[in-house]
C-alpha cells in the first residue's frame, strides 16, 4: 500500500501519456484513450490528496526551490523557442546559398507574381509513380511563397475520372492554369513554360506585334538560320500575338499595332511607308529597327528627325576574336542605365553591326539614350572600301562604340493643330466678331455631365540597333541575345513585369584534371594521409606503453 502510495504521481503521468500516445496512432479510437486519460487525472489527484501534509512540508525546503526556479527556466526556454518557431512559421523567408541560384525563382517571373490582381487556380494531373510531381511542387512552392493569389493542387487521375472527362485531360502530367475565363495547360515542369501560362492568363489583352517585310527584311515563318522563326516563338510565348505586314502604306496600316519591328531592311522603305511610320510614331507608337551596316541609306535621313544617328561604318572588336568568333562580331558586356537593361547582366554579340548613336542637336519634344557599347578594344571602321581592316586615327573612331539607341517622343496631332490654325487665319481674314452667349443654368448642368476629363496621351517610343542578325535563328540563343531583344519588346510595349532575365537553367561545375594531378589525388587522400594517421597513433599507443 505504501508503495502505491508513493508511486501513484508516476503511475498518473504514465497512464496520461499512454493516452496521447493511442490517441495519435488510432485517432479514430478515442474512448480507450479518453479512459486512461481521466484514470490519469483521477490518479494525480488521490496522490496528491494521500501525501498532502509531505508535500506541504517538500515546499519549504531549499532543494524545492531550486528544482522549481529550474523548472521555471526550462519552461521558459521552451516557451521562447516555441513563439519563435511560430513567427518563423507564419513570416518565413527563403534562402538560397547557391552561386546560380538554382534554388529560387528568375526576376522574371518573381516580378510577373507580384504584378497579378487575380487569383489563378492551378490543377496538376500526375498519377502517383509520376517522378516529375516533386519536381512541379518544389516549383509550386517557391511560386506560392512570392503571392498568395496561387492556388494549386495535384490531382490523381486515376482516382479522379470525373475531374479527367471534365477537363478532358489526355496525357498524364497535365497542368491546368485558370483565371476567370481564361484557361491556359502545359506539360512540362519547367520554370520558363509555368511562367509563360501565368502571363497568358493574366493579361487582359492580347497585344500584337507586326513585323513588316517587302524591303529585304527576314522573315518570322522562315526556319533557316537567316529567319526569326524562333523570335516569333519566343514572343508568342509571353502571350504576344505576332503577324506580317507586308507594306506599311497608310491605306493598309492595321489599326491593332501595338509594336511595328523592322527587321533588317534591304532596300529603302518607301515615301508614303516613312510617313505612314512617323505619324504613327507622333500619335503614340512604338517602332523597332534593327538596320544592319551599307543597307537601306534613307533611313538614316529620317532617324536623325527623332535624334538617332546612323553611321556608315562596321565595328570591329579584338575581343570577339578571342571568344572565337571573327572581328567583326563585336561583344556588348555593359549596358548603359535604362529600364531594359536594369536586370540584365549577360553579354550580348552582334555579327556584322554598324554603330547608332544620338545627334549632337537633340529635337524637341524627344529624349534619346545610348542602351549598349562595345568595348574598348573596338572601334568604328569607316574605309569600307579598302580591302584591308586597320585602324586609321584620323579616319576612324575608338572604341567603346554605341549600337543600340532607345527614344522617347512627346505624343503631337498634326491634324488638330493644323486645323486650329486654319480657324485662326480665317477667323483674322473675316473680322467678325464672337459674342460670348451665356449659357443657361440648365445648360450648364448638362455640359458639364457630357465633359470628361481627357486621358493623357501616351508617349512614342522607338528603338534603333544596329544589327539584324543578332536574334535571327542562328544567333537568338547566343549568350543574352534573345533576353535583350525581349526586354527591348517589352519597354516598347508597356509589358513592365516582362522586363527582366528569363528562366535560367542549371549548368553543373565540372573540374578537369589531368591523369597526372589525378593520380597525385588519389594517393594523397587515400593512401599518405590516411597511413600518416595510423603511423602516428602506433607511435604514441607505443610510447605510452614503455612508458
Amino acid at each position: 500500500m505504501d508503495n502505491i502510495k508513493k508511486n501513484l504521481n508516476y503511475i498518473s503521468i504514465a497512464l496520461i501519456f499512454a493516452a496521447f500516445v493511442l490517441i495519435r496512432i488510432w485517432p479514430y479510437k478515442k474512448t480507450f484513450p479518453y479512459i486512461l486519460f481521466a484514470l490519469g487525472i483521477v490518479s494525480l489527484l488521490v496522490y496528491i490528496a494521500l501525501n498532502l501534509s509531505l508535500l506541504k512540508q517538500g515546499l519549504k525546503r531549499k532543494s524545492f526551490l531550486y528544482s522549481s526556479n529550474l523548472f521555471m527556466i526550462v519552461i521558459l526556454v521552451i516557451g521562447i523557442l516555441v513563439l519563435i518557431n511560430y513567427i518563423f512559421s507564419k513570416y518565413h523567408h527563403r534562402f538560397d546559398f547557391t552561386e546560380a541560384k538554382v534554388h529560387s525563382l528568375s526576376d522574371q517571373s518573381v516580378t510577373v507574381l507580384k504584378n497579378l490582381e487575380n487569383e489563378i487556380r492551378i490543377k496538376s494531373f500526375f498519377l502517383e509513380g509520376n517522378y516529375q510531381r516533386s519536381t512541379l511542387q518544389y516549383l509550386m512552392d517557391n511560386y506560392t511563397y512570392h503571392t498568395s493569389k496561387i492556388k494549386y493542387e495535384f490531382i490523381d487521375p486515376d482516382k479522379n475520372p470525373g475531374l479527367v472527362k471534365r477537363y478532358e485531360v489526355t496525357e498524364d502530367g497535365t497542368t491546368i492554369f485558370e483565371s476567370g475565363d481564361k484557361e491556359s495547360r502545359i506539360t512540362s515542369t519547367s520554370e520558363e513554360d509555368i511562367t509563360n501560362a501565368i502571363i497568358k492568363i493574366s493579361r487582359e489583352k492580347k497585344k500584337t506585334i507586326y513585323f513588316l517585310e517587302g524591303h529585304g527584311e527576314g522573315s518570322i515563318e522562315d526556319l533557316e538560320d537567316n529567319g526569326y522563326s524562333q523570335t516569333k516563338a519566343e514572343l508568342e510565348k509571353l502571350a504576344y500575338e505576332v503577324k506580317i505586314l507586308s507594306l506599311a502604306l497608310p491605306d493598309t496600316f492595321p489599326h491593332d499595332v501595338d509594336l511595328l519591328i523592322i527587321p533588317g531592311p534591304e532596300k529603302n522603305l518607301f515615301p508614303d511607308e516613312i510617313e505612314t511610320i512617323r505619324n504613327y510614331l507622333h500619335k503614340g507608337g512604338r517602332v523597332f529597327f534593327m538596320v544592319d551596316p551599307q543597307t537601306a541609306p534613307g533611313l538614316s535621313e529620317f532617324l536623325a528627325e527623332f535624334g538617332i544617328q546612323l553611321e556608315d561604318d562596321v565595328i570591329v572588336d579584338t575581343v570577339s576574336r578571342l571568344m572565337g568568333g571573327d572581328y567583326f562580331m563585336p561583344v556588348v558586356s555593359e549596358y548603359e542605365d535604362h529600364d531594359i537593361t536594369s536586370k540584365f547582366r549577360y553579354a550580348t554579340f552582334f555579327p556584322f553591326a554598324r554603330s547608332v548613336d544620338t545627334t549632337e542637336e537633340k529635337p524637341e519634344g524627344i529624349s534619346t539614350t545610348v542602351l549598349a557599347r562595345t568595348s574598348q578594344n573596338s572601334w568604328s571602321e569607316r574605309q569600307l572600301e579598302e580591302q584591308q581592316v586597320t585602324f586609321d586615327e584620323e579616319k576612324d573612331k575608338a572604341g567603346p562604340i554605341p549600337l543600340a539607341v532607345v527614344a522617347t517622343i512627346e505624343y503631337r496631332d498634326d491634324e488638330t493643330e493644323e486645323e486650329s490654325a486654319e480657324s485662326e487665319e480665317t477667323e483674322a481674314e473675316s473680322g467678325a466678331e464672337v459674342k460670348e452667349e451665356i449659357p443657361q443654368e440648365e445648360d450648364k448642368e448638362e455640359s458639364g455631365a457630357e465633359i470628361e476629363e481627357e486621358k493623357p496621351k501616351s508617349e512614342g517610343r522607338l528603338a534603333v540597333f544596329g544589327d539584324s542578325d543578332f536574334v535571327s535563328n542562328r544567333y537568338y540563343y547566343t549568350s543574352g541575345n534573345g533576353n535583350l531583344f525581349l526586354n527591348t519588346a517589352a519597354w516598347l510595349t508597356e509589358e513592365v513585369d516582362l522586363i527582366s532575365i528569363q528562366p535560367k537553367t542549371a549548368s553543373p561545375k565540372t573540374i578537369q584534371l589531368t591523369p597526372s594531378q589525378g593520380r597525385m589525388i588519389f594517393f594523397v587522400s587515400l593512401i599518405i594521409l590516411p597511413l600518416a594517421v595510423l603511423v602516428t597513433g602506433i607511435t604514441i599507443w607505443a610510447r605510452r606503453r614503455s612508458l
